[in-house]
Formats: C-alpha cells, sequence, structure tokens
C-alpha cells in the first residue's frame, strides 16, 4: 500500500516538474537591457515577416506590386518600433512575468494537495486491499457476479481443455443456470479425463433426467449403475434406479428400493421425507399436498431451484404438445414425468390428452396404451 501511494505522488511530482520546468526558463535575450531585447525581438519578427513575403511572391501567391507594398510597410512598422522604444503593448515586464509564473507555480501545486485532502474525507483510504482471488471467491460464494465467474472459467478452459477439475466446477453451475446441454458435456469431459467417480457420475446422470425433463433415460440409468460400482451406498444413484423401476411398471423393484433407501437412512437424512413420498405413492396412499408441492421431481441432494427447473420444464412441454401436437413418445414422456412427479391425476388427465391429439392411429394409440400399464395408469379415455 505504502509503495503505490509512493509511486503515485512521484507520478504527480514529475507532472507538476513537467509544467513548471518551460516557465522556470528565461528566454536567451533576458541578459540584454530591456529596449535592446525588445529591439532584437522585433526586428527578428519583421524579417520573420519579410521572408514569409518573399516566399509567398516566390510561389505566385502575391502579385509583385502587392509583394512590394507588404515589404514596405514591414519596414515602417519596423522603424516605427525602434523610435518608439517605451512603446510595446505586447511586451510583459520582468515583475508581470514572475507573478504569473508564481501563480501557475502555486496552482499546479495546489491541485494534487486538494485532491488528495477531497479523497481522504470522502473516499477510503484505510480499506484494506482485495487481490483478485479474494474478489472472484467472494463473489462466487455471494453469487454477486456469478455471470463473469461463468466467463472466466470457460476462457481458462478454452485455453486449457483438458482440465478435468474444471469442468467438474463448471457443470453444476451450467445446470443451476438451466444450461443441461452444457452441463452433461462438462460432465461428459470431467468423467473422460478424469475417470469414473461415484459423485460424478451420479451428478452427471441427474443432468440426464434434468435433461428428459424428469424420466431416467436408458443412458441416465447407466451412469447411476456404474456409479453404484464405485459407492453401493450412494444415495442418489439408488433413488434414481428405484425411479426408472417405477417409471417402467416395475413397481415391486421399485418398492424394494425405496424400501432399502428409507431401512438405511439416518433419521434426520433430508431426502428420508421423499422416499417415503415415493413409497406412500407405490401403495396407492395419497402425498400430502404440502410435501408434493415442496419437493417437485422429489429428488435427493437436489436444490429447491434444480426442483423448480424441472417443474417449469415438465410445464413447458405440456404446453408445446398443447399447442403444436407432438409425437407419442413425447406424450408418452410428459405422462411420465406427471408420475415422477407424484402427480396420477394430471398423468391420467395427460393420457387423455394424447390419444385425442393422436386421432385414431392403431399404432400409435398402442405406444401411448403400454405407457399407461408400464405406469399402472387408467385406460386412456379420448377427450370429447
Amino acid at each position: 500500500m505504502t509503495a503505490i501511494w509512493f509511486i503515485f505522488a512521484l507520478m504527480t511530482g514529475l507532472a507538476v516538474l513537467a509544467l513548471l520546468w518551460p516557465m522556470s526558463r528565461r528566454p536567451a535575450l533576458a541578459g540584454l537591457p530591456e529596449g535592446e531585447a525588445r529591439i532584437a525581438t522585433e526586428t527578428g519578427f519583421y524579417r520573420d515577416q519579410l521572408r514569409e513575403i518573399d516566399r509567398d511572391a516566390a510561389r505566385g501567391l502575391l502579385a509583385a506590386p502587392e509583394a512590394e507594398a507588404a515589404r514596405a510597410e514591414a519596414a515602417r512598422r519596423l522603424l516605427r518600433a525602434s523610435r518608439e522604444p517605451g512603446r510595446n503593448p505586447g511586451a510583459v515586464g520582468e515583475p508581470a512575468l514572475r507573478r504569473r509564473r508564481a501563480a501557475s507555480a502555486f496552482a499546479l501545486s495546489t491541485v494534487p494537495l486538494v485532491a488528495l485532502l477531497v479523497y481522504g474525507i470522502y473516499g477510503s483510504p484505510d480499506l484494506p486491499a482485495q487481490p483478485q482471488a479474494e474478489r472472484l471467491a467472494h463473489a462466487q460464494s455471494a453469487g454477486n457476479d456469478l455471470a463473469a465467474a461463468l466467463a472466466q472459467i470457460e476462457a481458462h478452459l478454452a485455453k486449457a481443455p483438458e482440465d478435468g477439475r474444471g469442468w467438474t466446477v463448471i457443470a453444476p453451475v451450467y445446470l443451476r443456470l438451466g444450461r443441461t446441454e452444457d452441463a452433461i458435456k462438462a460432465y461428459e469431459n470431467a468423467l473422460r479425463i478424469l475417470g469414473d467417480d461415484a459423485g460424478r457420475l451420479a451428478d452427471y446422470g441427474e443432468a440426464l433426467v434434468a435433461a428428459g425433463d424428469g424420466v431416467v433415460s436408458a443412458k441416465a440409468r447407466d451412469a447411476f449403475e456404474r456409479a453404484l460400482k464405485q459407492d453401493p451406498k450412494a444415495v442418489k444413484p439408488q433413488f434414481y434406479l428405484a425411479r426408472a423401476a417405477e417409471q417402467d411398471g416395475d413397481r415391486e423393484t421399485a418398492r424394494a428400493r425405496y424400501a432399502a433407501l428409507a431401512a438405511a437412512a439416518p433419521p434426520e437424512a433430508p431426502w428420508l421425507p421423499m422416499v417415503r413420498d415415493s413409497l406412500a405413492r407405490l401403495d396407492g396412499k395419497a402425498v400430502p399436498p404440502a410435501a408434493a408441492a415442496g419437493n417437485p421431481g422429489g429428488n435427493p441432494g437436489m436444490s429447491e431451484e434444480q426442483r423448480g427447473m424441472i417443474r417449469g420444464m415438465v410445464e413447458g412441454l405440456a404446453q408445446r404438445l398443447a399447442e403444436k401436437g407432438g409425437s407419442p413418445e413425447e406424450w408418452g414422456r410428459l405422462v411420465r414425468s406427471y408420475v415422477v412427479l407424484g402427480d396420477r391425476p394430471k398423468a391420467e388427465a395427460t393420457l387423455s390428452q394424447a390419444r385425442t391429439a393422436l386421432g385414431g392411429d392403431p399404432g400409435k394409440l398402442a405406444a401411448l396404451d403400454d405407457v399407461a400399464r408400464e405406469l399402472g395408469l387408467g385406460a386412456a379415455k379420448a377427450v370429447p
């Protein structure tokens, strides 16, 4: 801190000195008496004027009569100045020159002092230094500059694409921002570079589930199974594999997996209520509305923001299918998503809506009925 203030003071002093130095120099004629100095100055001026007239005449800018008249006028002024030594309106006396120099020196010296005084009153000279690393860490922890932190990580990864740790750091940020495809690619890069890890595989599978509107795809299931090979007690893979069984209509397998999770869970586990809600749903018991509303998606280890994101993606898919229609696979995905969210009445209503939208195509309706059987839903009826 002291060094930077010293540098600033040195720079200010050099700037003031550069301005004062020309004013401190005396002209070359300062050693002559005042009258002689003035005559020498004006003689040089009129000689320069005569040379300028000659140049203009040589270039044809002045006609010969005009050039002669200009020379005569310059000569008359030179004679008049030499005959009136006391008359020199343009001349500045030594006392006046000294006063000007003193005023300039005072102004140039006072401005930095006034600036320093104002900063001392209204600024923060006692504020501790904040190195760049500390500022970035504070911005990330407080969430005040997520975009800047993300841009910095992306710039780093552009230069060092084989930094597996960097991909691991940026992947959950992408997921939080709703950039699920970018999150999936980031997790894939991290797994390729750093190898299989239970946590990374589980997070990768979760990103695939988010991209599938809450449906556990075959690719996500493979990631969760690989995660369990790394850590058989990992909660997130077990939960999602239980959900995958539920989505496939294998209610017994799903119930067994949920029950195993509940039995092994400590009483204070934050994800235990979600597991119990899933068991209640499989047993045909109503899930409390508050619990269903507070846990859209019911994913262990998932934040409220991520759960809301999944709910929003499901609603977006429902709106698109209602407005533009879709394939049997897309309707089936929406039905599965509502089952995952614990909203079976909505899933059944969507089945009827899908049957109406798909018309009387037996092949499409058969695929829809297969989804209904897998999920244990009632027969779908077309909406009149």
